[in-house]
């Protein structure tokens, strides 16, 4: 136990080194297919500028932890008793991927179409919608109606007090889906700027890897520092100005996998404080679509707006911060959020 978490900080510095390594041939062969991002029209002229840097690299990130956790864990796997444990995450890692794949390729494949506006919208958000929830729901029953494996499966751990609460499946199921499609879509949101939603999910990440360490839960303590090194990785190439975005494929695997570890931890409560950043993303959102709506002028059509664009980091941005200084600032405040979360599982 004493040697797991040096180990794992370890195997996450490899899984770095290999993203570095593989992810200029990478960016190259992104480019090679045209897989580009196209740019909402409504984003500012600095914004457009980035039209056509290549997408989808969220490949970058999934593909190494995927490799890394069953090469360490190949034995566990097979055995039945943490099998499940370590499968579950990466299930959630890898199908979420593959939507946001298919979100991303879509979007790629309109904006070639000449007969279709370059929006860079993907899959319709009622599909995209249906196949989020199908999966979280696969993946809620899997861990809640499991005989055995998941340490933490339908309960509630209280920060500060330490208290373990029980909650029926009933209710526990459409929590972790609700938490699950909530991060996954908390994520994507943040995934505006150049470095921000990897910073900032890398960051989450490290504070779980730290909490499932103090549980005993070793293999999730891997997981979660291998996506670190993963993300940073990442990071190496999307950095200002960007060589490489994310893409759905990214983003909503990551937050997917995040809200799954923080439901496999029993600390789901601290993701609040922990994903502080993609929480003000989210209402940032839901609040300018429900004021516009609430102030829309039916003769017009137009209504008001609470922020001068959403998610929250755009109105920053068009408050005069420059986008490293929105990266940098957002970072600082999910940094110091991930140490106070940390904080209150120690409690």
């Amino acid at each position: 136990m004493a040697g797991q978490l040096p180990f794992a900080l370890s195997v996450g510095g490899v899984a770095f080194l290999l993203g570095v390594i593989w992810g200029g041939p990478f960016v190259e062969i992104l480019k090679r297919l045209r897989i580009g991002k196209q740019i909402q029209v409504e984003l500012s002229a600095e914004h457009q500028k980035k039209t056509g840097t290549p997408t989808m690299g969220g490949i970058m990130i999934v593909v190494p932890v995927l490799l890394i956790m069953l090469g360490l864990n190949v034995v566990n796997v097979i055995r039945t008793v943490t099998g499940p444990s370590i499968l579950l995450p990466l299930v959630v890692l890898v199908g979420f991927a593959l939507l946001g794949m298919i979100d991303d390729w879509e979007g790629i494949q309109k904006s070639r179409n000449p007969n279709k506006l370059q929006t860079g919208q993907g899959l319709s958000v009622r599909a995209k919608f249906a196949a989020q929830l199908g999966l979280a729901t696969l993946i809620a029953c899997i861990f809640s109606l499991y005989n055995g494996g998941f340490q933490y499966a339908n309960q509630l751990v209280i920060p500060i007090f330490q208290i373990t609460i029980y909650i029926h499946p009933i209710l526990f199921i459409p929590i972790m889906v609700f938490i699950i499609n909530a991060l996954s879509n908390a994520v994507n949101f943040t995934d505006g700027l150049d470095g921000l939603a990897g910073i900032i999910t890398a960051s989450a990440f490290a504070a779980y890897g730290v909490i499932a360490y103090l549980q005993g839960q070793i293999f999730i303590t891997q997981l979660c520092f291998i996506l670190v090194g993963a993300c940073f990785a990442f990071l190496w190439f999307n950095a200002h100005p960007a060589q490489l975005f994310m893409g759905d494929a990214g983003s909503l695997a990551l937050g997917a996998t995040l809200g799954t570890i923080a439901m496999m931890t029993g600390q789901w409560l601290l993701l609040p404080v922990i994903a502080i950043v993609p929480l003000a993303e989210t209402v940032s959102v839901i609040l300018q679509v429900a004021y516009f709506k609430r102030t829309k002028d039916p003769a017009t059509g137009q209504g008001l707006r609470l922020f001068r664009m959403a998610p929250i980091h755009l109105h920053f941005q068009k408050g005069g911060w420059s986008e490293t200084q929105v990266v940098q600032r957002f970072w600082l405040v999910g940094l110091l959020a991930a140490i106070i979360g940390v904080a209150l599982a120690l409690l």
